[in-house]
């Protein structure tokens, strides 16, 4: 990828690896995911500006992003790396047998949006002195809140189907936040379902599934493809689900 490697490489994280010596139980949840058990094997390259995962429920991706952002010092419930938060502990022993490969000295700024517990993030604020109250927002306009707060120094950001809490229109809004971040030399992982999120121009796209892990295009997505015919006939896809 031209502009990403030797000396002008200024990625902040080069690459996610196996931890040499990791104790890793193949076979096993979730080394037993096709897309984590293709990461443990051979790495995957985070290039430079915005990477989404998309894949099926249960494909990984999201296991792969919380692992990513426990690695670099990220709270796994979400936040800085100044968070320590918890609620309640769910997330899997990934984190210690990978390791990220990271530009010498670069700065370890980041923030990890995770759509499932950002409501414990939110009440972990409230209990800051002069932490902002994202609880009296709507759930879309905290998510662009938090954004807009966070997502604006130069860093890696790790974000969790961010498009959960999301409108059309802030889907569209949270675009132009990657952009940005991408432009000031920021890196972004991104699990997804959304085909809107996905579009943006210059990102880089890698799809889970049985498979494991391969890049795509977007025109290429089952993601798009799937969204497109649902759209365009939904009444061929309704009349298999509905008694009717």
């Amino acid at each position: 990828m031209p502009g990403t490697r030797g000396l002008d490489d200024q990625r902040l994280i080069r690459e996610i690896r196996p931890r040499q010596g990791a104790d890793i139980p193949t076979g096993r949840w979730p080394a037993s995911i096709p897309a984590v058990a293709a990461v443990l094997a051979d790495g995957l390259e985070l290039p430079a500006g915005v990477t989404f995962l998309v894949g099926e429920n249960g494909s990984g991706k999201s296991t792969l992003v919380e692992a990513a952002a426990a690695a670099y010092g990220l709270g796994p419930e979400g936040g800085t790396v100044h968070s320590a938060h918890t609620t309640h502990g769910t997330e899997s022993p990934l984190s210690d047998w990978i390791t990220l490969v990271r530009q010498p000295g670069a700065p370890k700024w980041g923030f990890f949006l995770r759509a499932e517990t950002m409501h414990g993030y939110y009440t972990f604020q409230d209990q800051l002195q002069g932490g902002q109250d994202f609880h009296t927002m709507s759930h879309g306009e905290s998510f662009l809140a938090v954004a807009e707060t966070y997502l604006n120094t130069r860093g890696f950001y790790c974000l969790d189907e961010p498009e959960a809490a999301l409108s059309f229109g802030s889907t569209l809004a949270m675009i132009g936040v990657l952009d940005d971040l991408a432009a000031n030399g920021s890196q972004i992982l991104c699990a997804t379902h959304s085909p809107v999120l996905a579009s943006l121009p210059g990102a880089t796209i890698y799809e889970t599934g049985e498979h494991g892990i391969a890049r795509r295009e977007w025109d290429e997505l089952d993601l798009v493809t799937n969204w497109r015919s649902y759209l365009n006939e939904p009444g061929r896809y309704l009349r298999h689900i509905l008694d009717r």
